[in-house]
């Protein structure tokens, strides 16, 4: 579907399939925050005590997710990625699989440029099989803020929008709820990467196909440029290297199942807090 025909969404989906496109043949060089969010999915995975057989890599980028003695199935919204991957071109947020399809899904590093979230999570949800499992990691609010700094001093007399809308942790959770998962987890792990000059930075993002995909974007002029470098250059440590930060927000839930442990009935303690909290008496 053509952009002109999504004026309401937030992100422009050719946008993000031809930038997707260009990163593909040399992703594996600029791959290092997915890896550091996959190897935060696959220790938590392997925390649970559970066999999975069907699995969904949702946003696969070239289908580096394996998970021993299970089928995966692997979709991005690049055709670039999913060939790579042997999948399938598809978006997060417009899945092309039947309910309960999977025992598992995994989402990693794609959840911040779908346009609509609580829809791609409610999709994750129904192709998942009873007590099946989600797993998800993506950049969330707070990620780039030093190049958001920079970018605001540089444009002060006109500030252009230029950077995603973001999610926090507890936005992260409340979606999962609303969702529909049972046993809703989210929470937040910082990677701070150390970068000689801001086009250093420019550089792993278009590689990562993490730039800008906001519709119509404004063009990024060279004095504004020159004035985000300086400024990232103003921010550096005694090494020469600037930090720039990368929040990461993890997310886990369940496929509701009648099996899995409910919350207590309301009402129903035989103890109140009150008294909990009282201070004991010394013997």
């Amino acid at each position: 579907m053509p952009d002109s025909e999504n004026a309401s969404e937030i992100f422009a989906r050719a946008t993000r399939r031809r930038r997707r496109d260009r990163a593909a043949p040399g992703y594996a060089g600029f791959a290092f925050l997915r890896e550091h969010m996959l190897d935060g999915l696959l220790e938590r995975l392997d925390a649970v005590n559970r066999e999975f057989r069907d699995v969904l890599d949702l946003g696969s980028f070239t289908g580096d997710l394996e998970i021993p003695g299970a089928r995966v199935a692997h979709l991005d919204a690049g055709f670039g990625f999913a060939h790579a991957a042997g999948g399938v071109q598809g978006d997060e947020d417009r899945l092309p699989f039947a309910d309960a399809s999977f025992d598992l899904v995994v989402s990693v590093g794609v959840l911040d440029q779908v346009n609509d979230v609580p829809g791609a999570l409610a999709l994750a949800r129904r192709v998942l099989r009873p007590d099946g499992l989600f797993l998800a990691a993506f950049a969330g609010a707070g990620t780039l803020a030093t190049l958001r700094g920079c970018m605001r001093e540089a444009e002060s007399d006109r500030p252009v929008a230029r950077f995603h809308p973001q999610i926090d942790v507890r936005a992260g959770g409340d979606l999962l709820a609303r969702a529909g998962f049972a046993l809703p987890v989210a929470d937040v792990e910082t990677l701070v990467v150390r970068y000689a000059g801001l086009p250093n930075l420019l550089r792993d993002l278009r590689g990562m196909a993490a730039t800008n995909l906001l519709p119509d974007p404004a063009p990024l002029t060279r004095d504004t440029l020159v004035r985000a470098s300086a400024a990232f250059a103003d921010r550096a440590e005694p090494d020469g290297r600037t930090p720039e930060r990368f929040e990461i927000v993890y997310l886990t839930g369940w496929a509701p199942d009648p099996s899995q442990p409910k919350p207590a009935r309301r009402g129903s303690a035989t103890a109140s807090l009150a008294d909990a909290l009282k201070p004991r008496r010394p013997d």
